[in-house]
């Protein structure tokens, strides 16, 4: 075995050890009259057994085989037996007896209970018992002779456990066989295996005492494949303890694996393949956090156990993907190179380690060179010591990892490549013109770049791609690169600025119709003077790449339109933030005249939600100030056509410019800007018709359209003040989009007029006869929309206007038809068996009104001012006559 796995041996005979003339633990001195031991004694020294220890436990173990006279042995479940054969007199006090009694009992619950062979229901009553027992007894001394009932208690409930099968009771006994305590148990013995005066060899009968070790397999229920891989850990365990250094013991886990190897590839077991993923992420875990950092970890002292370390995290890595893991099945095999992976990992960690450590020293020499004449920046210092690094990584490691590895070397100088890269952009990030520190640093990087390149292009030459994967890792350190970056911190600046003049701007807007000639918003004169600015300063820049980095600038011009956009349409509001909340359904009083309200009796908006935005008398979103928004938004839109114009006219001017850079409009055009102008014009359209009439006309439309007598309080005073409005609207607003807010205007009306007629609450109540006055209110609201001809087309009336045309006729419908309608519509909607306490389920609002929705109907009867409705009402869903 020795041989088999290169171990060494302490060299002398371990059974040629002596025992003290006074009896006690042996010692190194022969003498005459001793005897030499046998291998079951060297493995009671080996596990640190003293003689008195030894003898108690034979004493017991002749006690028990006299008892089970022509029983198995392996069958008896020894820590049962041996609280019951030895008593407290056996022990030298009484606390050495209590603590050898619960230690023995723990393993019981260990083996039983805990980590049993075969798994243990909650409810098992056998479980329960011995699990009182064991906490009784770790209070409290328990009697354990023949006879004692507490111990025949225990030994029942034992015998249950230990005899258990998969099929019901056993004749195997099963104490020390699960996992993973038997594993641990094991591992005790294979410890017996090291010289315990020097734990970094075996004894010489390590052999021998393999052999009395394999003994206890059926009872540990321990087969090759286990002892395979707890050989494994004893060993890699063992090389940990005594200080990493031993090679011997490097060599044997290393050899022991390739057998763990070939077990992993042929069983199937899911417990060892559970224990052998556990077994093997340890040791991986272990080993790579020296190869995660080899710099760091190897040095000329160390450095030969190196390509042992690698080995093993090798193989241990290559059975978890290969053999473990289910993902890698799923692959083909040759998708996968498990060592060059885990190698291509170990080499850039351990080089971007090394990297900063380099770093901080380069900074350190800076700091202490400071008060010197003409001091190194840090980034030629770190260029020089890269280098060193590259030069040492070549000659000391690669050689080792291109076993794994055919490219280290050139994986190494790539990862160097692109740490250094990476503190050179940041330098060059960092400043806004180029000084004399700038050109010797970027001096040095390109010195420091031709050694690293030449060094990758030298360990390619025999690779399949002839190093293009390795080169194609290493971009180069290019002047023009510089200036670029450069040049972006430039654009970066101004278009900050420019986003900060556009939070001012807004904050300081007052969006005055009469502040200029065309209605719009200063502020946005002033964005679209400061992006000619920022182009015309640009193309004046002295560099070469007009053409190639105009597409950034391009797109944060254009993200600071789309701000300035959202900026302006903020806080005006939507078409849902000025619809009035919806009172609760309520039934017509009856008994009354048809004027059942004063208006008198009403609250005044009592039902309008409250606007989350500036009410009326707040300047900056008053409807004419919305319509300033809307203006400038479309000037804006209109606007980028010539800017983009203008972009075009530059480039042809540009030395380096192709035809291609002006000919194809890609990196040229915003393409944020126009949709984002686009979209808020519609929210601010929406904004101005339903702020119009739902809160600036409310007193007219809600508070007072209908209220009481609808012959009374008709839609005349509602279309005066709207024709008004309308007026000013048309005089401030660009012809280019007057149609599209005066027809929102018109939607809102309409959504305000049905609302008044489905949602208007107590306050209002129809009669039949009521629907020629709701008609004609009507139609007089649509004419005003025509206005003769001059205001929108006949189409667009009729498209816009087409739901309230088809509800009205609802009003003129008599009430029994009506209910009858209502019932068809909902037995079609929730079927006939669908009924509610009092009758048919109260449809939901969807405000999606429709002659054929039940809400629309329900709605309809809620306001018909006959005893009828309000009884079908009543009896249906026992609405209130009041909020």
């Amino acid at each position: 075995m020795k041989k088999a796995l290169g171990l060494r041996s302490s060299g002398s005979s371990s059974l040629g050890l002596r025992r003290s003339s006074n009896g006690g633990s042996p010692v190194g001195e022969s003498s005459p009259k001793s005897k030499p031991l046998t291998v079951g004694e060297l493995m009671r020294v080996q596990m640190r057994v003293s003689e008195t220890v030894d003898s108690r436990i034979r004493r017991a173990f002749l006690r028990i085989a006299a008892s089970q006279l022509g029983k198995r042995i392996d069958n008896l479940v020894l820590p049962l037996e041996l609280l019951q054969q030895l008593k407290s007199s056996d022990f030298t006090d009484q606390q050495e007896y209590d603590a050898w009694q619960k230690r023995n009992l723990r393993v019981l619950e260990a083996g039983l209970i805990l980590h049993p062979y075969q798994p243990i229901g909650k409810a098992d009553a056998a479980a329960q018992r011995l699990q009182k027992i064991i906490r009784g007894a770790l209070e409290r001394p328990i009697e354990t002779g023949k006879n004692n009932e507490s111990m025949q208690v225990l030994r029942s409930a034992v015998v249950a456990l230990a005899c258990r099968a998969a099929d019901g009771l056993s004749d195997s006994c099963h104490w020390a066989d699960g996992f993973p305590i038997n594993l641990c148990l094991y591992e005790m013995l294979l410890e017996a295996c090291f010289d315990i005066n020097d734990e970094s060899t075996v004894i010489e009968e390590v052999d021998e005492l393999m052999e009395l070790i394999k003994k206890t397999w059926p009872i540990l229920g321990i087969n090759q494949m286990l002892h395979n891989l707890c050989f494994t850990w004893v060993l890699f365990n063992r090389f940990v303890a005594t200080g990493q250094v031993e090679n011997e013991l490097l060599s044997a886990v290393d050899g022991q694996l390739d057998e763990v190897a070939k077990d992993a590839k042929t069983t199937k077991d899911s417990v060892y393949s559970k224990f052998l993923s556990a077994t093997l992420t340890s040791i991986l875990s272990c080993v790579e956090r020296r190869l995660l950092a080899y710099h760091d970890t190897f040095d000329s002292v160390n450095i030969n156990t190196m390509p042992h370390i690698v080995s093993i995290g090798i193989s241990a890595a290559k059975i978890l993907v290969e053999d473990i893991s289910h993902e890698y099945r799923r692959k083909r095999k040759g998708e996968v190179d498990v060592a060059r992976s885990r190698i291509d990992t170990y080499i850039r960690s351990s080089l971007r380690t090394a990297f900063a450590q380099r770093m901080e020293k380069a900074d350190s020499s800076r700091r202490a060179s400071k008060n010197q004449p003409n001091p190194l920046p840090v980034l030629v210092i770190l260029a020089k010591d890269v280098g060193e690094l590259a030069s040492h990584e070549k000659k000391v490691f690669s050689p080792i990892l291109k076993r794994w590895h055919p490219l280290a070397a050139g994986v190494a100088v790539a990862t160097l490549h692109a740490c250094y890269g990476n503190e050179l952009k940041q330098f060059i990030s960092s400043i806004s013109e180029l000084t004399p520190d700038a050109v010797q640093i970027l001096r040095a990087a390109d010195k420091l770049e031709q050694d690293l390149v030449q060094t990758a292009v030298e360990d390619s030459v025999d690779s399949d791609d002839g190093g293009k994967g390795i080169i194609r890792e290493m971009p180069p350190y290019e002047a023009q690169t510089a200036i670029a970056n450069l040049v972006k911190v430039w654009m970066k600046m101004r278009l900050d600025k420019m986003k900060e003049r556009i939070d001012r701007n807004i904050q300081q807007e007052a969006w005055n119709p009469r502040a200029s000639q065309e209605g719009l918003a200063p502020s946005a004169i002033e964005v679209l003077r400061v992006i000619d600015e920022i182009l015309d300063a640009f193309f004046q820049l002295p560099i070469p790449m007009h053409p190639a980095l105009l597409p950034d600038l391009v797109a944060g011009l254009d993200r600071c339109l789309q701000y300035f956009v959202s900026k302006a349409k903020s806080g005006c509001g939507t078409r849902s933030t000025f619809l009035p909340t919806m009172p609760a359904l309520t039934r017509c009083p009856i008994g009354s005249k048809l004027g059942v309200f004063k208006k008198k009796d009403k609250p005044v908006n009592s039902q309008r939600k409250s606007s989350q935005v500036a009410v009326n008398g707040d300047t900056a979103s008053g409807v004419p100030q919305l319509c300033v928004r809307i203006n400038t938004l479309h000037k804006i839109r209109a606007e980028l056509e010539a800017v983009e114009k203008r972009i075009i006219t530059h480039l042809r001017n540009c030395e380096s410019a192709r035809e291609e850079d002006f000919s194809n409009g890609t990196g040229k055009k915003f393409e944020l800007t126009p949709a984002a102008c686009l979209e808020a014009i519609h929210q601010l359209s929406e904004a101005v018709g339903y702020k119009l009439v739902f809160h600036d006309l409310s007193h007219v439309l809600w508070d007072n359209l209908y209220v009481g007598d609808a012959s009374s309080s008709r839609i005349e005073p509602f279309l005066q003040e709207l024709e008004q409005n309308l007026l000013v609207i048309s005089d401030t607003v660009n012809e280019r989009i007057r149609t599209r807010i005066i027809t929102d205007i018109m939607k809102a009306s309409c959504d305000g007029f049905l609302l008044v007629l489905l949602a208007g609450g107590p306050y209002r109540a129809f009669s039949q006869k009521d629907s020629q006055i709701i008609e004609d209110d009507f139609k007089a609201l649509k004419d005003l929309f025509w206005a003769n001809g001059d205001g929108l087309s006949t189409d667009l009336i009729n498209k816009y206007t087409s739901t309230p045309r088809e509800v009205l006729p609802l009003f003129r419908t008599d009430t029994e038809s009506l209910i009858e309608r209502f019932r068809q519509v909902t037995i079609e909607t929730y079927g006939s068996s669908a009924k509610s306490r009092f009758g048919f389920p109260l449809p939901p609002t969807s405000g999606q009104w429709n002659p054929t929705e039940p809400n629309t109907l329900l709605r309809v009867l809620c306001h018909r001012n006959d005893d009828a409705a309000s009884k079908f009402l009543k009896r249906t869903y026992n609405l209130p006559k009041k909020l």
